[in-house]
């Protein structure tokens, strides 16, 4: 019994992740924030390299066929830069303090909530 429960659970698991991603929207804007300040909100569908000053220096961040990737930056590790090219989700240069994340414009900027 507890195989047929395990062999269920794995099942469900993998037929899980297709209708995820369906019920998902893909963003369309990119916010890149430098220093928790929002410095560019650029459409994904356009292509586009912008420069941002960061802590530790200037971060050059590209957009292109809808995916967004850190091209430099001048953090020690370059993780940021490593993670390439994303369609959804965030890339975090924490040395450097820059932000670039992908959203859609559902709420056109509106907070979900706030707390105090």
């Amino acid at each position: 019994m507890d195989k047929l429960i395990f062999l269920l659970l794995i099942i469900l698991t993998v037929i899980s992740f297709p209708l995820a991603k369906k019920f998902i929207h893909p963003g369309n804007l990119v916010k890149i924030a430098s220093d928790n300040k929002i410095a560019y909100v650029l459409p994904l569908d356009e292509a586009e390299t912008v420069t941002v000053k960061g802590a530790a220096g200037d971060s050059v961040i590209e957009i292109k066929n809808r995916k967004v990737r850190m091209k430099e930056s001048p953090c020690p590790n370059k993780l940021c830069v490593r993670q390439g090219w994303i369609e959804s989700g965030a890339i975090v240069c924490v040395p450097n303090r820059v932000v670039v994340t992908i959203s859609n414009d559902e709420n056109n900027g509106q907070y979900d909530a706030v707390s105090r």
